[in-house]
């Protein structure tokens, strides 16, 4: 009895000395038997240690403003996907004041997209694998999701041709591991597929939503259009004639592809004021873009430079569900159209 009584005296003494220090604790889970925490979730709870920061993140180096918008001038340079104007052509038509935006009046009597190349631009891996993966999705949040084994692995193989088999995703990675994000491409992929993929609930607890559906295949929501900021869904939809284009309230200023634009449609009874995109691009492309700025400006304006003009980019954390220790889904992002 004398020795387990100085067994449990010491185990006190310890446990007593590290509570409010993350040494030897860094990227555990919650305990609530300390007093302060060493895992991602404690910066969302402000309960982490003092010693959190230096101890646990030492190795994840700062990304500056000016290293965002040189990466993503290397991106734009490696976008080596993206279609050309003899490949692309756009219909513009009617341009709207910002107030006029919700109108939800037809100004414009022809499509937006004149033409696209489908044959050399959607045999591509990486275009080939997004078409995949949009049509797996029900658009009406409040039904839940579920996907089948070949869906699941439609979003494996959209995530390896992206990121893992283009210059440009990896040009990403490379960035991301130099400034002690990810230890691995395995680690890197993984946070991917959660941080897009992961499902949450958008509306009455189903498992109704993911960053990925969000952002890139669109969804209703309030009896509304929400999301939907991708350039391929949009013509895909378009040519079957389940979306009309109305308008445009914003046209960036670049001369050639990528490009952005603010734009109003219906969406087969429903209306977005105004769904921002980048036009053009490949899909490796806006993933990689959003990827950046959500990894190293979570819930704020992403200043990126593209052929030396500004591109903005807005991203928001899902704040009702996390993944792993705490981390945040993507809620959503999209270029800023103003």
């Amino acid at each position: 009895m004398k020795v387990a009584a100085i067994l449990l005296l010491c185990m006190t003494l310890f446990h007593q000395g590290h509570s409010n220090s993350c040494q030897g604790r860094c990227g555990l889970g919650i305990d609530t038997s300390y007093s302060c925490q060493c895992n991602t979730a404690c910066e969302r709870y402000n309960d982490c240690c003092s010693d959190y920061y230096t101890l646990c993140q030492a190795d994840v180096a700062a990304i500056t403003d000016a290293e965002i918008k040189s990466l993503s001038e290397t991106l734009y340079v490696l976008d080596r996907n993206k279609a050309s104007a003899s490949q692309l052509t756009l219909d513009t038509q009617a341009l709207v004041a910002d107030s006029q935006t919700g109108s939800q009046s037809d100004l414009s009597s022809r499509p937006l997209y004149k033409y696209v190349d489908e044959s050399t631009l959607f045999s591509r891996p990486t275009y080939a694998a997004l078409v995949n993966v949009l049509d797996n999705y029900k658009r009406i949040t409040g039904q839940a999701e579920s996907f089948t084994s070949q869906q699941l692995t439609e979003q494996e193989t959209f995530l390896k041709e992206t990121m893992l088999n283009t210059e440009l995703g990896r040009e990403l990675f490379a960035f991301l591991y130099t400034k002690g994000v990810y230890k691995s491409e395995a680690e890197f992929i993984e946070d991917l597929k959660n941080m897009w993929f992961g499902l949450y609930s958008r509306l009455n607890g189903a498992m109704d939503s993911s960053g990925f559906e969000h952002i890139f295949a669109g969804e209703i929501k309030g009896g509304k259009v929400s999301g939907f900021h991708n350039w391929i869904q949009f013509y895909l939809l378009e040519k079957r004639g389940e979306l009309n284009y109305y308008s445009h309230s914003f046209d960036g200023p670049w001369s050639d592809y990528p490009d952005v634009l603010g734009l109003q449609f219906h969406w087969d009874g429903y209306y977005k004021q105004v769904g921002s995109a980048v036009i053009g691009s490949s899909p490796e492309f806006d993933f990689a873009l959003y990827s950046l700025c959500y990894i190293a400006r979570p819930g704020k304006y992403c200043y990126l430079s593209l052929g030396g003009k500004e591109l903005i980019i807005q991203t928001y954390t899902w704040e009702n569900s996390f993944y792993g220790d705490g981390k945040k889904y993507i809620g959503s992002a999209y270029p800023v159209s103003m």
